[in-house]
């Protein structure tokens, strides 16, 4: 944290630590780069808990799970979630944080056998705020019908939770080829009192997919019970390495004041 009233998050779709044609392990350039950002709450999907064939086809392949690989020595607090389990091991999504996580729990919102969802949730005490924040991964499908099961069944989890009073931030891949027509931010915004913090901040939706050339807006944050100071997208190089050359996405990041 820059002080004791702000945060930083950041969301970041790492395509399994492989490059974008799956030719390269990138996973320790996108823990380098993560960390030279330093946010203080980072929410990552595709992450590889294990990939047996991986292991053996890299010989750098990290000995952790990809998660616990990026937290080493900067996030003191992890949860995973595998959405996705297979003869060589299994991915999902993970939330890290450099405050206290009180509990967490992944839901199962497949829409189909052939996809595999879930929303990882997580109540983190930050100490800049005077309720729990309420922190949602989400990674929706690629199919239109799926996603907006997805968004509905996250507004009802969500409803269920957290007090329309208290911080939330819900963020991640929502692979929202069709925004004009599946208006996923404003049924957020109307039943959920969410704003999204680049199109608040920059008055449209950061264009982040595919990250050599940026023209669909897939990757959000959107937040409610904090003022958002900035946002912007992971991009540059640090140390070397372009964050466009890491995954096929593009991550977002977000600061945040208390209210």
């Amino acid at each position: 944290m820059s002080n004791k009233s702000t945060i930083t998050i950041a969301t970041y779709n790492i395509h399994k630590g492989l490059s974008p044609l799956n030719r390269k392990l990138i996973i320790h350039d996108v823990r380098k780069n993560l960390n030279a950002h330093d946010a203080d709450i980072v929410l990552l999907q595709e992450v590889q808990g294990a990939h047996t064939a991986n292991a053996r086809r890299f010989a750098d392949w990290p000995n952790v799970p990809q998660h616990e690989h990026i937290a080493n020595g900067r996030y003191t607090d992890i949860v995973y979630a595998a959405n996705a389990r297979h003869r060589m091991g299994d991915h999902g999504n993970a939330i890290l944080s450099s405050f206290s996580i009180a509990h967490s729990v992944n839901h199962d919102v497949s829409h189909h056998r052939f996809e595999s969802r879930g929303h990882l949730f997580a109540s983190i005490n930050v100490p800049a705020l005077a309720k729990p924040l309420t922190c949602v991964c989400v990674h929706l499908g690629l199919f239109h019908r799926s996603r907006l099961m997805q968004v509905e069944r996250l507004i009802d989890l969500i409803s269920e939770v957290a007090p329309a009073d208290s911080p939330l931030v819900i963020a991640g891949d929502f692979n929202d080829w069709r925004a004009g027509h599946s208006r996923i931010s404003a049924k957020l915004a109307d039943r959920l009192g969410v704003v999204e913090a680049f199109e608040s901040s920059h008055g449209k939706l950061a264009r982040t997919y595919p990250a050599m050339m940026p023209i669909l807006t897939l990757d959000r944050i959107y937040i409610r019970g904090m003022k958002i100071e900035a946002a912007h997208r992971l991009h540059g190089e640090v140390k070397g390495t372009r964050w466009r050359r890491m995954s096929d996405h593009l991550g977002l990041a977000v600061t945040l004041r208390a209210k």
